[in-house]
């Protein structure tokens, strides 16, 4: 069965795609740029929630946990996704461009080993990075939300949903 595991940062959607990647990860990063952060991450040694604006600090805490194990620390970006009521996902651009940044912010750093999925998350993201803000309030989420155009001003804080 194909997987992403061979690659140090990887991609994929909602809970399921949390169980897929997450496998022999380090760390997931749950991204859920306009919800609360979830902590129902099943067997992830390491949860923590990631977002637009502390993109950098979750590489930076990524790097230093990097090299605080003295090896390459292997992280899942997960995005979270909007749970419809028939309980299927729907894509949310908003999770898309917030995975994308902190992927984006992972490569910064030097950890750029992406699997391709990774690796597109973060094109669209760099690609549509000046727009971003823009897209996320008039998303589908954004709308039903109604949200006016955020704020997307880095912060420092990397929520941690579960340590193991």
């Amino acid at each position: 069965m194909p997987s992403q595991s061979k690659y140090q940062v990887r991609f994929d959607w909602g809970i399921a795609g949390a169980e897929a990647v997450g496998q022999g990860a380090d760390a997931v990063i749950w991204v859920d740029q306009l919800g609360a952060p979830s902590a129902t991450i099943p067997d992830a040694r390491t949860v923590v929630a990631g977002t637009i604006q502390n993109s950098a600090a979750v590489a930076a805490w990524v790097l230093d946990r990097q090299a605080d194990a003295g090896d390459r620390f292997t992280v899942a970006v997960v995005a979270a996704g909007e749970p419809r009521s028939d309980g299927t996902l729907r894509f949310a651009v908003e999770d898309l461009l917030a995975a994308g940044a902190v992927i984006d912010a992972l490569a910064d750093v030097g950890i750029d080993y992406c699997s391709p999925e990774a690796a597109a998350v973060c094109a669209a993201y760099t690609g549509l990075r000046g727009g971003a803000a823009h897209l996320i309030s008039a998303s589908e989420s954004g709308m039903e939300q109604g949200m006016p155009i955020p704020n997307l001003a880095p912060v420092d804080e990397v929520p941690l949903l579960r340590e193991r």
